[in-house]
C-alpha cells in the first residue's frame, strides 16, 4: 500500500529537496533548551506576513510582540491588528454588559495599559463612553453606536474573552517547547512507572524512546497493559511546564487551542507578570480510540459561533498524543497515512479553513499507538518506518502477576495467602488455558468485591471468592 494523495507527495516531495533546518538536540545534562527556528515556508510567510505593512500602521505588527514571559503593555506588542482587538473588545463588552476597563482587561487577560488604550480608541469613535468611576478606574458602557457594531462583529463571530495570540508566536513558542528538545533520564522512567510491574528491559526501550522525541509503536495481546503504559509515558514529560495559548488569529479568524478537560493548569502560578493570554500548563496528553475520524484531524468549524476549534493533534502539542486500539478506529490506518505522512515526518501539519484556505502549524508531540492487531496486517512499511520504537509488551509471568495481584489487594486493603494465589495462576494457565495478562489482577479483585457489596459482607480474597469470581470472568469454554 502507497500514499494515494499526490498532493500530499508532491507537498512531501518539496519538504525533502528544500532546505528545511534541522532540529538541534540539547547538550547533555540540559533539560529543556531553546528549539529551532520556525521552519520557513512559502505556505508559512503567506499567512504570517500578510497584511505586514497595515498591521504596522495599526500598532499590531507581529514583529513587536514579546514571549509568553513578558507582559505586554501596549497594542502593538500583542502582535495582533487593533481593528481585532477592537471588536473582539465591543463583543465582549456587549456580552457581559457595562463594566470597567480593569473587568475588561480581566476577560480579555490583558493588561490595564492595553486595555485602556483599546478603550480610548472606541471611546474616540463613540462607541463607547464612560458612566462612572470605580475608584480610579472608569466604568465604561456601550453607546447606541457601539451595540450595533458589536452585533454586527458578533454576526460575524462569536468568540469572546481571552484575546488571542498570532499565529506567528504560537509557531514559534511551540518549536521552543517541542518535546524534541528534552532529555529523560533513568530515574525519570523509574519514578513515573514505580506504579506498575513493568519488564526492565521494557523500561529502557521506553526511555529510549522518550528520548527521541519520535514516534511510539506499542503492540501485542489485550489486557498486557499497553494503554496503562502509553498513558503513563505522559507522566514522565508532564513533569515538564509549557505555555499553552487560549487561542490563535488567523486573518481575523479564530482557532481556539486551550481545552480545560486536556490542559491541566500549573498550580500556584502567579500570571500577573506574564502574558495572560498564554496559560501555563503541564504537557498535555491526548487519548483518542475508536472514535478517532478523518474530520477530527482538521479544524473544526463551529456554525453557530463561526469560530475554529483546533483538532486533537493540535491540542496535544509540546505532549503526548495516544491512539489507543489502533486499527479500529473509524478512520483507516491507510487514510491516517496520508493524512499524516508530512506531519510524522517533517513535524509539520497543514490545517484548512473554511473556503480551502491552508495554515501551516508545529506536529510537535511523541504520537503513541497502541494496537493488539499484527501490525504486519495494519500497515506498509513506509508507515512502520516512521515509527521510529517498536515496543513488543508480552503477557505477564507467574512472578509478574504474582507482583500486580498483591499490589492491586494492598490497595483495598485485602489480605492474600500465597498458596491462594498459587491455585488461582494454576487455574488460569492449566484448567482455563489462558495466559496470564496484567489486567486480570484488578478484575478478579473487582468481581470480589461486588459479590461482596451484594452479600453485604467484607471481601475475602480465598479460594471460593476467586472461584466465583473466575466462573464470572472467563468463558467457560475458553482454549
Amino acid at each position: 500500500m502507497k500514499p494515494t494523495n499526490a498532493a500530499i507527495e508532491s507537498r512531501l516531495e518539496f519538504i525533502r529537496t528544500a532546505s528545511c533546518p534541522q532540529y538541534d538536540r540539547p547538550d547533555a545534562g540540559e533539560r529543556v533548551v531553546a528549539g529551532p527556528e520556525p521552519v520557513a515556508t512559502e505556505l508559512n510567510r503567506s499567512f504570517s506576513l500578510q497584511g505586514t505593512a497595515q498591521e504596522a500602521k495599526d500598532g499590531g505588527s507581529p514583529e513587536s510582540h514579546p514571549g509568553p514571559e513578558q507582559r505586554p503593555r501596549s497594542v502593538g506588542e500583542l502582535g495582533v491588528r487593533r481593528a481585532f482587538l477592537e471588536e473582539l473588545a465591543l463583543k465582549t463588552l456587549y456580552a457581559s454588559g457595562a463594566g470597567s476597563t480593569r473587568e475588561l482587561a480581566r476577560q480579555m487577560r490583558l493588561s490595564l495599559d492595553v486595555a485602556d488604550e483599546i478603550f480610548g480608541r472606541l471611546k474616540i469613535e463613540t462607541l463607547c463612553q464612560v458612566t462612572g468611576m470605580a475608584g480610579t478606574v472608569p466604568t465604561i458602557a456601550l453607546t447606541s453606536l457601539g451595540r450595533t457594531r458589536a452585533l454586527e462583529a458578533l454576526s460575524q463571530g462569536q468568540y469572546t474573552g481571552a484575546a488571542p495570540v498570532s499565529l506567528e508566536s504560537y509557531v514559534e513558542q511551540v518549536r521552543k517547547q517541542s518535546v524534541r528538545n528534552l532529555v529523560v533520564r533513568r530515574p525519570d522512567v523509574e519514578r513515573a512507572f514505580s506504579g506498575m510491574v513493568v519488564d526492565p528491559k521494557i523500561l529502557g526501550q521506553i526511555g529510549t524512546a522518550l528520548n527521541s522525541g519520535a514516534t511510539i509503536f506499542v503492540h501485542g495481546p489485550a489486557g498486557v497493559g499497553k494503554t496503562a503504559m502509553a498513558e503513563t509515558m505522559s507522566r514522565v514529560l508532564a513533569e515538564d511546564d509549557v505555555w499553552i495559548p487560549y487561542s490563535i488569529e488567523v486573518d481575523g479568524q479564530v482557532i481556539a487551542v486551550f481545552d480545560p478537560m486536556i490542559h491541566r493548569k500549573v498550580d500556584d502560578f502567579d500570571e500577573s507578570t506574564h502574558d495572560e493570554r498564554w496559560v501555563r500548563c503541564h504537557r498535555p496528553s491526548v487519548l483518542v480510540g475508536g472514535e478517532l475520524t478523518i474530520e477530527m484531524l482538521d479544524l473544526q468549524f463551529n456554525a453557530s459561533t463561526r469560530y475554529y476549534d483546533g483538532p486533537v493533534q493540535m491540542k496535544a502539542n509540546n505532549g503526548v498524543l495516544i491512539l489507543d486500539d489502533f486499527g479500529r478506529q473509524r478512520v483507516s490506518p491507510e487514510e491516517l497515512l496520508n493524512r499524516w505522512i508530512v506531519p510524522l515526518d517533517r513535524g509539520i501539519d497543514f490545517l484548512t479553513m473554511a473556503g480551502g484556505k491552508k495554515i501551516e502549524v508545529p506536529f510537535e508531540m511523541l504520537v503513541v499507538f497502541a494496537t493488539n492487531m499484527d501490525p504486519a496486517e495494519l500497515v506498509d512499511a513506509a508507515f512502520l518506518r516512521r515509527m521510529q520504537t517498536k515496543i513488543r509488551v508480552e503477557t505477564a509471568t507467574d512472578e509478574q502477576f504474582s507482583a500486580i495481584f498483591r499490589r492491586v489487594a494492598n490497595e483495598r486493603g485485602l489480605e492474600l495467602e500465597d498458596r491462594v494465589l498459587k491455585e488461582l495462576i494454576v487455574t488460569i494457565r492449566e484448567n482455563l488455558h489462558q495466559q496470564l495478562r496484567g489486567c486480570q489482577p484488578r478484575d478478579l479483585i473487582n468481581q470480589v468485591c461486588w459479590a461482596a457489596q451484594y452479600e453485604d459482607c467484607r471481601p475475602r480474597l480465598d479460594q471460593a471468592s476467586l472461584r466465583r469470581a473466575v466462573e464470572a470472568y472467563f468463558l467457560a469454554d475458553a482454549t
